[in-house]
């Protein structure tokens, strides 16, 4: 199983209070009005609470004044997005200056917090200006349950809509079905059902929307309904490369079911007739029209000129499926075929990796939906995956001389996961004399909501300057982690409850103990909309008020692999004499690899070294600089443009996974790629020394890497245990960041790490990036077996310490050691693992390194399917989806005392949440029946995943056999 990796345990460092700005009196006309009053959270002494204003009238209504009769004693506190009067229990609420007119047909919303008594009962007494509204309502609750998510469905059927919708205050008056913003339809009655007619085949989002008998109305999560221009035969891949003499398969099923037995022919349809395909006849049926059947194209042992053909696969009333095959050259290194094969897999569209948006495709984090790791659902997506998608656009590129793809990976990473300015709009609000608010981390997840303490000393960012004058702007120019592809969570844009797709979303903000399994999710732009009164706020961090806000979190490994990249792709179009074709994209990753300097930096630019307490110094220039890839930075800032306020934060803990020393290399010597910033390539070259140290120093007697070093133990400057040793100040921890699981345990981090490592030893000979890998290598190897059965390491066990680095006389780490407790087949970990072997043997002529990565290539293609490669694996962790939150052991999701709040699709927040209870769309996955099995005491489910990482690896890492040795 591969490990769970968490990204950042952030918290939110900048809260300040919404601005009330002071209202026109509103205008004596009488009005029409209802108003919608929700409590949104509720503790024992006090509670949350939204008012909705509508204007159901003809008549705008130009300035208002709420008013209402509490009951039950409950006073206001705090109150945005209007002007608050209460003199005993009367209410009285007027506009501000930019809600004061509600048109009509429109609405106006405010929100405050309140205390309470035993009783809070819900006001009836409402008047706009005077005039009596409707009394309290609550918002009903509403799920899709048919069609199923990701279901196809041919263009000539109806495609059965239907809804389930509650409301628990009143009645549901009626249902709207939508696809994206069209209205398809409405139901008056349960049960609630609509039959819809596409008129034209594509992906659409589908949504309801259930209104009650008061008109408050709630949008369910959205799911994706694929539609067919007619019933549609699917082959994969559509693209297929084989060697002259040999063959290749392709896989057919029926993308819909059928309502009878359906025979197919295959035949070619043009081309050459060296080329043939055997059966020509397939049947499906109602029971198997989903299962793939297998047909092989031969290509004719006959020395003749290189061919291709077309090949179809008809049956009556179905659009055909067309496959083209290119026979290559029989001396075709198998490798370079085996490369073609994965990257068609991958990028067929029948594969399901990508979405497409428009000209532009965003990769899912894998093709399976029930997939639960570092993101909580398969059709999230990661900077990470961006960055492979780059890596297996430049391979191509490499192979084929064809760089558009890759400057169209580019584009799409820059579109998608890189926010625009209208998602971080006050960054020229941001004082780098003072980047953010100190608040602590801790270690278990009951001490949050953590305090913000101002009080605490923070340093001065010595790069915002520069990268402003360099670029322009005062915008980060970095990807944010994660992205909901199918905003599945329905967050939409900003987090506005939108069908907008993709949708920026984080989860993990409570510290080391804070494992996949009790995130909560939230929008990355927090309007309050969703979760309780302040959204998902007050969850982390602990003010006294909270402000509407936006922030964005980075993975230092991601950006640096698009950087390393580039830098490869850079060598490779200049090869071909291609190199123009390039530059644009070469140039941006410049752009982002100055920026990615932030990760370089303590969490709050205070001195590197020996900060053991929160009243250690404050950081002045670069002293706060520890030349790291750490596991994060992050930016922020209000929502509201003019309010006056931004941050930033780095990070003082770096994990050895993340470390990319050919990066840094490239930044600080390849001249396309040095940064414009005035310090830029310098802060690379001393990074790429820096880096290649700490791996010295982190490595085991037996050879693998350890965990890594913080300059704030524990997330909050604290003194680590006596005797722990340093590196140039900081502490060494065997597992940074996190701890559930144990962020170095997975075998994978050194793959990634030694990937990188290898590299620049292979490209530049540097004699100590090959000091590490003469040592690591073989301790890899022996606890290798390769074949079709091949096991590589999966989890490490760490024991020991290494000694306070010494620069000038290194100690040899004899008291550090690791051992390998299990093995497995991860593919993609496997593939990486190939690499670092064969960058090592292409360099040192080491015969076993050679040997070993290639018998791991072998290996893996024994493994093949219809979209990749890929292995069973078992998840024991899976028996987490119900977890309660468990105050002794502090596992489980953890909702502070007295929070209740809601997802967007209506599912509660609260005491008693679960990491499904609160994802509940994952019971209408078409795997789920297996979680459900084991939940219920049955065996740990096994599935076949298709990560694309992992598919992106394993294609790069063919490719890479082809460059070094083909």
């Amino acid at each position: 199983m591969r490990s769970r990796r968490a990204l950042p345990a952030l918290l939110l460092t900048v809260l300040l209070p919404v601005a009330l700005m002071t209202a026109a009196q509103p205008a004596a006309a009488a009005v029409s009005c209802t108003a919608e009053y929700g409590v949104t959270n509720e503790w024992d002494t006090g509670f949350g609470a939204t008012v909705t204003i509508r204007n159901p009238g003809t008549e705008p209504i130009n300035g208002w004044d709420l008013t209402w009769t509490f009951a039950d004693g409950q006073r206001i506190s705090q109150l945005w997005n209007g002007v608050l009067t209460q003199t005993g229990a009367a209410v009285s609420v007027r506009n501000v200056d930019w809600n004061r007119t509600i048109p009509v047909g429109g609405s106006a919303q405010f929100g405050f917090n309140g205390s309470k008594g035993a009783a809070n009962r819900a006001p009836v007494d409402f008047a706009v200006n005077g005039t009596a509204c409707t009394g309290a309502n609550r918002a009903p609750s509403v799920a899709l349950t048919s069609p199923a998510n990701n279901s196809s469905h041919p263009l000539s059927t109806v495609i059965p809509l239907a809804a389930e919708a509650n409301d628990p205050d009143g009645t549901v008056g009626k249902v709207e079905f939508y696809a994206g913003t069209e209205l398809l339809g409405t139901d008056t009655s349960a049960p609630f059902q609509l039959g819809w007619t596409p008129a034209a085949a594509g992906q659409y989002s589908v949504a309801a929307r259930a209104y009650d008998d008061k008109g408050a109305s709630t949008v369910s999560s959205p799911i994706a309904v694929r539609v067919l221009a007619a019933p549609t035969i699917v082959a994969t891949p559509s693209t297929v490369s084989v060697r002259q003499g040999t063959s290749a398969t392709v896989d057919v099923t029926l993308a819909s079911a059928p309502s009878a037995t359906v025979p197919v022919t295959v035949a070619r349809a043009s081309g050459s007739a060296d080329l043939t395909a055997a059966p020509t006849q397939l049947t499906f049926t109602t029971a198997n029209w989903n299962v793939a059947q297998k047909v092989t194209i031969t290509s004719a042992a006959n020395g003749g000129a290189l061919a291709s053909a077309t090949f179809s696969a008809t049956a009556a009333g179905y659009d055909a499926a067309t496959v083209t095959v290119n026979e290559l050259d029989p001396a075709t290194p198998a490798f370079k075929t085996a490369f073609l094969t994965q990257y068609n897999k991958i990028k067929d569209p029948a594969s399901g990796y990508f979405r497409r948006f428009g000209d532009l495709l965003v990769p899912y984090h894998s093709v399976e939906t029930l997939l639960v790791e570092a993101p909580d659902h398969g059709h999230e997506t990661t900077s990470e995956a961006f960055s492979y998608y780059l890596w297996l656009e430049a391979a191509y590129g490499q192979i084929q001389g064809d760089w558009a793809p890759f400057n169209a990976a580019w584009a799409s990473l820059e579109k998608y996961i890189i926010p625009p300015h209208a998602d971080q709009p006050t960054n020229d609000k941001y004082n780098a004399s003072k980047p953010a608010t100190y608040a602590p981390e801790h270690p278990r997840m009951d001490r949050y909501p953590s305090q913000l303490d101002s009080g605490v000393s923070v340093g001065s960012d010595p790069i915002a300057s520069e990268l402003k004058t360099a670029y322009g702007t005062d915008d980060i120019y970095g990807m944010h982690w994660l992205l909901d592809v199918d905003n599945t969570y329905g967050f939409g844009r900003c987090g506005d409850g939108s069908s907008t797709a993709p949708a920026y979303i984080n989860t993990y903000q409570r510290g080391s103990s804070e494992s996949v399994w009790e995130t909560i999710p939230q929008p990355s732009c927090d309007t309050f909309k969703h979760g309780g009164p302040n959204g998902f706020l007050d969850l982390f961090t602990k003010d006294s008020s909270y402000a509407r806000q936006w922030k964005y979190t980075n993975a230092p490994d991601a950006d640096a692999r698009a950087v390393q990249v580039a830098y490869l792709a850079q060598k490779w179009a200049t090869a071909q004499g291609k190199g123009t074709q390039v530059d644009a994209v070469v140039k941006k990753a410049s752009k982002m690899g100055d920026y990615l300097r932030y990760a370089m930096f303590d969490k709050y630019f205070k001195k590197i070294g020996g900060c053991a307490s929160p009243s250690c110094p404050a950081g002045t220039g670069k002293d706060s600089a520890h030349y790291l890839m750490s596991w994060y930075y992050a930016w922020g800032g209000a929502t509201d443009t003019s309010a006056g306020w931004a941050w930033r934060i780095g990070d003082g803990a770096s994990h050895q996974g993340y470390q990319n020393p050919l990066a840094a290399y490239a930044l600080a010597n390849d001249p396309a790629l040095k940064p414009r910033s005035a310090t830029g390539a310098a802060d690379w070259a001393k990074s790429l020394d820096r880096q290649l140290e700490v791996l010295q120093w982190l490595q085991a007697n037996e050879g693998g890497i350890a965990g890594g070093v913080t300059n704030s133990w524990e997330g909050q400057y604290g003194a680590p245990p006596a005797g722990t040793p340093t590196f140039y100040g900081m502490f060494y921890d065997a597992h940074p960041v996190w701890r559930d699981p144990p962020s170095n345990r997975w075998f994978g981090f050194q793959v990634w790490n030694l990937e990188r490592v290898a590299s620049l030893y292979q490209l530049t000979g540097d004699a100590r990036a090959k000091k590490i890998l003469d040592k690591w290598v073989p301790w890899a190897i022996a606890n290798t077996t390769t074949g079709a059965d091949f096991k590589i390491p999966a989890d490490l066990e760490w024991t020991g310490a290494p000694e306070t680095w010494n620069p000038a006389n290194p100690a040899g780490n004899t008291g550090l050691h690791v051992k390998v407790l299990n093995h497995n087949q991860d593919v993609g970990v496997a593939a990486a693992y190939a690499k670092v072997l064969l960058n090592y043997a292409a360099k040192s002529g080491n015969a076993a390194a050679k040997s070993t990565g290639e018998a791991l290539l072998n290996g893996m293609l024994a493994h093949t399917d219809t979209l990749g490669v890929a292995t069973p694996e078992t998840r024991g962790d899976y028996g987490r989806f119900d977890d309660a939150y468990n105050s002794t052991t502090g596992e489980g999701t953890y909702v502070p005392p007295g929070w209740t709040g809601k997802m967007p699709n209506g599912d509660a927040i609260g005491a008693n949440s679960t990491f499904l209870s609160i994802r509940s769309f994952f019971k209408n996955d078409p795997q789920w029946p297996k979680v459900q099995a084991h939940l219920d005491g049955g065996a740990a489910p096994t599935f076949t995943f298709h990560r694309f990482w992992a598919q992106a690896e394993v294609a790069t890492a063919f490719s890479l056999h082809v460059q070094l040795f083909g």
